[in-house]
C-alpha cells in the first residue's frame, strides 16, 4: 500500500497549509453531519433497515461535504488533484462507515445469537474497516501525488478515534429521553463540532508531514 514516490521538484507549501486545513476540514465535517444529525431525529426509525439505508445516504452527504472541504485545501498543495474522484471517494467511505457502524444495532437480534468467537472475529475487522474506510477510499488518488501515501490511511484510523471518543464523551451523556427535537440536535452538533475538530487536527498534521516529505524529498 506504500507509494514511494517524491517529486523533487515540487514547490515549497504555504505556511498556513494546517491552520487551513483545519479551519476548513472542521467546517466541512461540522455541516456535513448535518445531514445524518437531521435524519436521525426527524426521518427514520431507529435500528431498522430502513435507518441503515437512509443514514447510509446522510453518510455520502456527509462525506462530499468533507471531501469538498479537503480538496479544496488539497488542491494548492496538489495541483492535479482531481477533486471530483477525492470527494466521490470521500462520500463513499463515509456511508461505508455509517453501514458498518449502524449494522449491529440493526441486526442485533441476529449477531446476538452468533458465537462470542465468531461475533469477536466480525467485530475486530468491521472496527477496523470502519476507522479506515475513508483514508481508505480516499489512498488511491492520493498515492498519485505523494510518496508514503499509506500512512494516510493509518493517520485517518487515528484521527477518526480521537474525533469519535470526542463526540461520544460530549453526546450521549447530555442526551435524556424527552428531550425536544432541537435540543437533541443541537447537542449533536455542538459533539459534531468537537468531533470534527479533533479530526481535523490529527489528519492535518498527518497530511502536513506527508507533503513536507514530498516537497522535501
Amino acid at each position: 500500500m506504500e507509494d514511494t514516490r517524491a517529486d523533487p521538484a515540487a514547490p515549497a507549501r504555504p505556511k498556513p497549509f494546517l491552520r487551513r486545513w483545519f479551519l476548513w476540514v472542521t467546517l466541512g465535517e461540522s455541516a456535513g453531519f448535518l445531514a445524518p444529525a437531521v435524519v436521525a431525529v426527524f426521518v427514520i426509525i431507529p435500528d431498522t433497515a430502513g435507518a441503515l439505508a437512509w443514514l447510509a445516504v446522510a453518510g455520502v452527504a456527509e462525506g462530499t461535504v468533507l471531501g469538498l472541504a479537503q480538496a479544496h485545501v488539497l488542491k494548492r498543495e496538489l495541483p492535479g488533484l482531481r477533486m471530483r474522484s477525492w470527494t466521490v471517494r470521500t462520500a463513499a467511505g463515509a456511508a461505508l462507515a455509517w453501514l458498518i457502524g449502524l449494522a449491529p444495532s440493526t441486526f442485533a437480534a441476529q449477531w446476538q445469537a452468533w458465537p462470542p468467537v465468531l461475533q469477536l472475529a466480525v467485530a475486530v475487522p468491521g472496527a477496523l474497516l470502519l476507522l479506515c474506510s475513508i483514508g481508505l477510499a480516499q489512498w488511491p488518488e492520493l498515492r498519485r501525488h505523494v510518496a508514503r501515501s499509506g500512512r494516510w490511511v493509518a493517520g485517518n484510523a487515528l484521527a477518526w478515534c480521537v474525533g469519535l471518543g470526542l463526540f461520544f464523551a460530549v453526546a450521549p451523556p447530555l442526551w435524556q429521553e424527552g428531550q425536544p427535537p432541537t435540543t437533541v440536535i443541537a447537542i449533536g452538533v455542538a459533539a459534531a463540532i468537537l468531533m470534527a475538530a479533533g479530526m481535523a487536527l490529527v489528519t492535518g498534521l498527518v497530511m502536513d508531514r506527508l507533503l513536507a516529505a514530498r516537497g522535501n524529498t
